[in-house]
């Protein structure tokens, strides 16, 4: 058991802010969170302002205890710009807490999680806690590149006005060989009268013995090159160059441009913040299709406090926080799930898709919201178990800006990777049309999309 805190902590309640009180000028002078704690075995509610107090305290300038305040000290200034915890939620056991913006460089994405979300999972005054929002102030949203292409960017690269992009990642994830890589290209490309967009690596596949990077580049590209001539149609391949070493995804990201590539794909979660802000910054003729393989261990929360503000059971950050740290970054597309799929209970993919794509994101229950002051919106990825039976959802939900990924959705059709195809092109125009599926599939049983249905139903394949 935990000793408790002593009650009447002065040092510590100077880190709350009276009932009432708001940041003024909050979108110009501070960063916000927002949070979510459960307190530990020993440490009763009595003491929940003194915890709130100590998250305040160790994420800005305090520490657990007072300390040496004579000349010299620094006190003096860390008093002043000390971060203040206010909106306090006993109930929820929620609050917020509020930094003035000076407290951190304002385009040093890794500097401000640093302090902001670094320590405070590490006090032993809790047994979870759960990063709900971050809301950054104009200052630090105009300091960060934001995408380069975004959603109407990509739209004329691609020369696609409206609806949603297609794409199929590579199924099995490792097992081809650079040249059949390049063969599923050439079927996806040309299959349904050219009507699909793109190919996408899987997270596994970067510069492996049996498929090399640089080999792969050169010979999807070819492929997608000779088809573009044929047909007049662009289309694009998500190239993977995830590596640990910053210098290797620069050179895989030449070689991309080199064959005349218009996206790279990284694993935005497992190369770091850095990573993607140095690949932004020194890249910048590729957009950035980021996958965020790995995020799970950060962002799922098994607790109901997820949306009910009730228990929660874990160490996390949401998934929106970071989304918005990836627009802020600079990326062009964010994965973030789709509706019913197995992303859905952790990934709030309603909520991912208004934090990556309007101007003024709306504040909600378990959110901040955001003013991006005219950043460029990015393309929300929907994916994990879809399958055309499950398309019209995502766009009914999700809004046209989407990209549809859909791996074993097309080749796991039982007629074949074009049928597969096929059916999600039929899906996508029918509910861009409005149109009733089940009707559409009863007039036309020998479909591609009538198949796909009675093979795989209408729900999502959770996994």
């Amino acid at each position: 058991m935990f000793k408790k805190a002593p009650k009447d902590d002065a040092y510590s309640k100077r880190y709350i802010a009276p009932k009432g009180w708001k940041p003024e000028n909050a979108d110009r002078d501070y960063v916000i969170t927002y949070l979510d704690i459960e307190l530990a075995d020993g440490i009763g509610m009595d003491q929940f302002e003194t915890v709130v107090a100590a998250c305040a305290a160790e994420s800005s300038t305090g520490t657990w205890t007072k300390v040496y305040d004579g000349r010299d000290s620094g006190v003096k200034m860390a008093d002043k710009m000390r971060a203040i915890a206010f909106d306090l939620e006993p109930k929820y056991k929620t609050f917020k807490i509020a930094y003035k913006v000076g407290l951190f460089e304002l385009d040093n994405m890794s500097g401000l999680l640093a302090g902001i979300v670094g320590n405070i999972g590490g006090m032993k005054m809790l047994k979870a806690i759960r990063c709900l929002d971050i809301r950054f102030p104009k200052p630090m949203v105009e300091a960060f590149p934001g995408p380069q292409f975004g959603v109407d960017g990509v739209r004329e690269m691609l020369l696609v006005e409206e609806g949603p992009l297609l794409i199929t990642v590579a199924k099995p994830k490792i097992g081809r060989t650079a040249k059949e890589q390049a063969e599923l290209a050439k079927i996806l490309f040309t299959a349904a009268k050219g009507e699909y967009h793109g190919l996408k690596d899987d997270e596994n596949l970067t510069n492996l013995s049996f498929n090399r990077f640089d080999e792969r580049c050169e010979l999807v590209h070819k492929v997608r090159r000779e088809v573009e001539k044929k047909s007049g149609k662009k289309k694009f391949y998500l190239c993977n160059v995830t590596h640990s070493s910053i210098d290797t995804m620069i050179s895989r990201a030449d070689k991309i441009k080199a064959q005349g590539g218009r996206w790279m794909m990284m694993d935005v979660v497992t190369t770091g913040y850095s990573a993607v802000h140095s690949m932004r910054l020194k890249n910048p003729g590729l957009a950035i299709h980021a996958h965020r393989a790995m995020h799970s261990l950060f962002s799922r929360e098994s607790g109901p406090g997820v949306y009910d503000k009730g228990e929660i059971f874990s160490f996390s950050m949401s998934m929106v926080a970071k989304a918005k740290i990836m627009r802020l970054l600079g990326v062009d597309a964010l994965h973030g799930g789709a509706p019913k799929t197995k992303m859905e209970n952790y990934g709030e993919p309603k909520l991912i898709r208004d934090a990556l794509q309007l101007d003024i994101t709306p504040e909600t229950s378990i959110t901040l919201g955001q003013n991006w002051y005219g950043m460029k919106p990015v393309w929300h990825v929907a994916s994990g178990g879809l399958h055309p039976g499950t398309l019209h959802e995502s766009i009914y939900q999700l809004g046209e800006d989407i990209i549809l990924q859909c791996g074993g959705g097309v080749l796991g059709h039982p007629w074949g990777i074009e049928a597969g195809v096929e059916a999600v092109v039929q899906a996508k125009d029918l509910a861009l049309g409005r149109g009733n599926v089940d009707q559409w599939i009863i007039e036309n049983p020998d479909s591609a999309l009538a198949k796909a249905a009675e093979h795989w139903g209408f729900e999502p394949k959770i996994v």
